[in-house]
């Protein structure tokens, strides 16, 4: 509009106002004639502004008494509890984790009430785990995230690589916690990442080198640095890679919890040499070692892993730096694998029978039996993770021929069954006489 324009009046104040392009620039609709001056705009700007601040303390404070309720509810002793009806052994393990994930929620308390006032900062308590194949990990941590009612992500560390080369970046590890929260950001940074597979990713100049190693291994550690510790992660949410024209996710990983985990298999050998040094251990004077004896040393020496050990596996100083809670979980013997067939609320054996029930099936599995499948499963060096597959394999032909006939009957499951092969025993239950 003209500097010599007609004088116009604010729709709000009703001051009369006249449009000067260097001074006074007033919104303005020709059409309906509606104008807002300068120190309408002002105002509004300045109300708006303080709208704005009041929600996101309102905002802040609702998430601090949310926190509130959430470190209430799960204290350690409470958590462990829970983690108790599922897992079995692995005690210090549960403790552990029990106290890292209540001091990580406290860590966000404080946080939250102390944002801008000067005081110190809290460091993230990120946990590295180790222990073998099938010792519980990924139970541990799912039973974990359904009690806390968080979103939760795992990630195989392995399929990450340096940026350059032919793989996933490490940003997918907060994309995929993105999706398991229902692509809510604020969800997502309140969530808990557990790499797997974490000791894959090793640098080959460590112990535990390979001649295959891709060559970004320590790039990959390298890209994780600033994410463990805490800094604004991009991703575009389709996954594919970023370009100016590609709309990106930006996300906080300040109040993500990280967990990694994996078998660091060896790593019981850096640490023998630590503590050990100066012991026979090969000729006349070695001493002969029974399958029980070397669990019970592997167990001993997985629960004295130093951060110093971790670097010589081949994981860099500063990752292990951002990884200051070690957690090592034993591996599990056949008493333990026998408990795990029956006791915890999910037990594949109470699994199975729930499924059998639907087709009005008893089924029942012997002491031997049980035994059977426990020793199986330390053959197969898998440890609890192939005890359901154990069972499958026993059940196929049953599960198959089952549903053909809706008459009740009862089979057992002999040591037989599961060391010859043999079929389980099927007995007819007869039904109640009419009237």
């Amino acid at each position: 509009m003209a500097a010599n324009s007609p004088r116009l009046t604010c729709s709000l104040c009703h001051r009369k106002i006249k449009v000067d392009s260097q001074y006074d620039m007033p919104i303005y609709d020709p059409n309906s004639g509606f104008a807002i001056c300068n120190s309408c705009i002002r105002e509004v700007n300045r109300v708006l502004d303080e709208h704005d601040a009041h929600s996101e303390n309102s905002k802040k404070k609702d998430f601090a008494t949310s926190l509130g309720e959430i470190i209430a509810k799960n204290k350690p002793h409470i958590i462990k509890q829970y983690l108790d009806e599922y897992i079995i052994e692995q005690e210090r393990a549960k403790k552990i984790i029990s106290v890292a994930v209540y001091n990580h929620y406290k860590r966000m308390k404080y946080l939250t009430e102390n944002s801008g006032t000067g005081e110190p900062d809290l460091e993230k308590s990120n946990v590295i785990m180790m222990g073998p194949t099938g010792c519980g990990k990924n139970a541990l941590l799912s039973h974990l995230s359904r009690l806390l009612d968080i979103p939760f992500a795992v990630t195989d560390a392995s399929s990450l690589t340096e940026a350059g080369f032919v793989g996933a970046d490490v940003e997918v590890a907060v994309r995929n916690l993105y999706y398991a929260a229902g692509r809510d950001i604020k969800k997502t940074e309140r969530g808990i990442i557990y790499l797997d597979e974490f000791d894959k990713i090793a640098r080959k100049s460590g112990a535990n080198n390979s001649i295959t190693a891709d060559p970004g291994h320590e790039g990959v550690q390298q890209g994780l640095l600033k994410m463990l510790e805490g800094s604004l992660v991009e991703f575009t949410e389709r996954g594919q890679r970023k370009h100016p024209e590609a709309p990106t996710i930006k996300v906080d990983t300040t109040n993500i919890l990280f967990i990694v985990g994996g078998a660091f298999v060896g790593i019981e050998k850096i640490v023998a040499k630590r503590v050990k040094s100066g012991e026979v251990s090969i000729g006349f004077g070695a001493e002969v070692q029974t399958k029980q004896d070397t669990d019970k040393e592997f167990n001993e020496l997985i629960h004295q892993v130093r951060p110093e050990d971790l670097m010589e596996y081949g994981i860099i100083p500063e990752i292990v730096g951002r990884l200051p809670v070690i957690c090592t979980l034993e591996s599990l013997d056949e008493n333990a694998l026998l408990r795990i067939l029956t006791e915890p609320k999910n037990a594949p054996v109470t699994q199975y029978q729930k499924l059998m029930a639907m087709d009005h099936v008893q089924l029942e599995f012997e002491e031997g039996a049980l035994r059977a499948i426990a020793k199986k499963a330390i053959e197969r060096k898998t440890g609890a993770r192939s005890l359901r597959g154990i069972i499958e394999d026993v059940m196929l032909d049953l599960m198959f021929d089952i549903p053909k006939d809706n008459s009740p009957r009862k089979i057992v499951v002999t040591e037989a069954c599961i060391t010859e092969g043999a079929s389980p025993e099927v007995i007819e239950i007869p039904l109640p006489a009419a009237g």
